[in-house]
């Protein structure tokens, strides 16, 4: 009998997230009704085991606001994938279709969702 190949995340090999600590936010401001803000549903996603998440002090894309890379599993990874930038993720909704892309592989196992579509910053290339 074949080896079924595992779900996405089922054998630890999870997407990664990098995300702007300092600019996470930007895009709700004061009016973000979560205590904690973006960077609170950064870090629930990762609790639940959607992602890996790296909090780094910048990413050089200020203007861009709530920056977040989503990066390819070890796995998407060597088979080529590419990490997928995102500006002003921010609030319950972005957040959500990032975590359902995520759990699903994420980059290089499933296109960007249409929700998030408008949110990627085409990198030079």
């Amino acid at each position: 009998m074949p080896d079924t190949p595992a779900p996405p995340g089922a054998d630890g090999d999870v997407p990664g997230l990098t995300a702007c600590a300092l600019c996470a936010g930007e895009t709700l401001g004061a009016g973000d009704p979560l205590p904690g803000g973006q960077l609170a549903r950064l870090r629930a996603l990762a609790d639940r085991g959607a992602a890996r998440l790296t909090e780094v002090d910048c990413l050089d894309e200020c203007e861009r606001g709530d920056v977040v890379a989503a990066r390819p599993s070890g796995r998407s990874r060597r088979s080529g994938a590419a990490p997928v930038w995102f500006e002003r993720l921010s609030g319950d909704p972005d957040t959500a279709a990032l975590e359902a892309w995520l759990r699903t592989g994420g980059p290089g196992t499933h296109p960007v969702p249409p929700a998030l579509g408008e949110r990627v910053i085409h990198r030079g290339g």
